[in-house]
């Protein structure tokens, strides 16, 4: 089964077509106002205007409230909140409940961090690294043994500082899902690196 590819973090509306030509399968903007890739709400329609129609759209979510959450996706369109705090499992059952489609970010760090899963009942979970500075987004890698772990029947989408040094490796030890991938492919935050992403993409047809 082919890995799916998220690119994250995308602040320019040029740079989200440019993606989507390319071959992404998901773009994902950053809703949490602490972010160095953060875009305001309001801006989501000039980002994703003119995107083909099969691209799903994906807000960023950190610890916001679900109403809010909600109401975002709605609103813009979002077809996936991912969440990528503290968010409870009540949190997220609320979410579906409303008919909104969301996918749990858990940090890893290590094998402690595995046992809070089971309690989402999530077949698909997006595992990054954990980071005293960050929720997201700061190029580390954590150890893939426990992705292997987590797995079990569950779909995993692999982030935390994945690019052209170590996405063959990922793809042929762990078999992803999908990949998530953001600072590792940028000139600086929010400003993705076109050629490097497009190798990517080109890498990924190889494999």
């Amino acid at each position: 089964m082919r890995t799916r590819v998220k690119i994250c973090g995308l602040t320019q509306a040029d740079q989200a077509q440019a993606i989507a030509r390319m071959g992404a399968d998901a773009l994902g903007f950053i809703l949490y106002p602490k972010s160095p890739r953060y875009v305001a709400p309001e801006r989501l329609p000039e980002l994703t205007a003119g995107l083909p129609p099969l691209i799903t759209l994906v807000g960023v979510f950190v610890n916001e409230t679900k109403e809010r959450v909600l109401a975002i996706c709605q609103r813009y369109g979002l077809d996936l909140a991912q969440l990528h705090g503290e968010e409870s499992p009540e949190y997220c059952d609320w979410l579906s409940a409303q008919g909104q489609r969301w996918i749990k970010a858990f940090r890893v760090g290590g094998p402690e961090d595995l046992a809070q899963m089971d309690a989402y009942g999530a077949g698909f979970i997006l595992l990054d690294a954990k980071s005293n500075e960050a929720y997201g987004g700061t190029g580390e890698v954590f150890d893939w043994s426990l992705a292997r772990q987590a797995k079990g029947e569950r779909r995993i989408i692999l982030a935390g500082g994945l690019g052209e040094h170590n996405l063959e490796e990922a793809l042929s030890k762990l078999r992803p899902y999908g990949v998530d991938l953001s600072s590792r492919i940028e000139i600086s935050p929010g400003i993705k690196d076109l050629e490097a992403t497009r190798r990517i993409f080109q890498l990924m047809e190889q494999l």
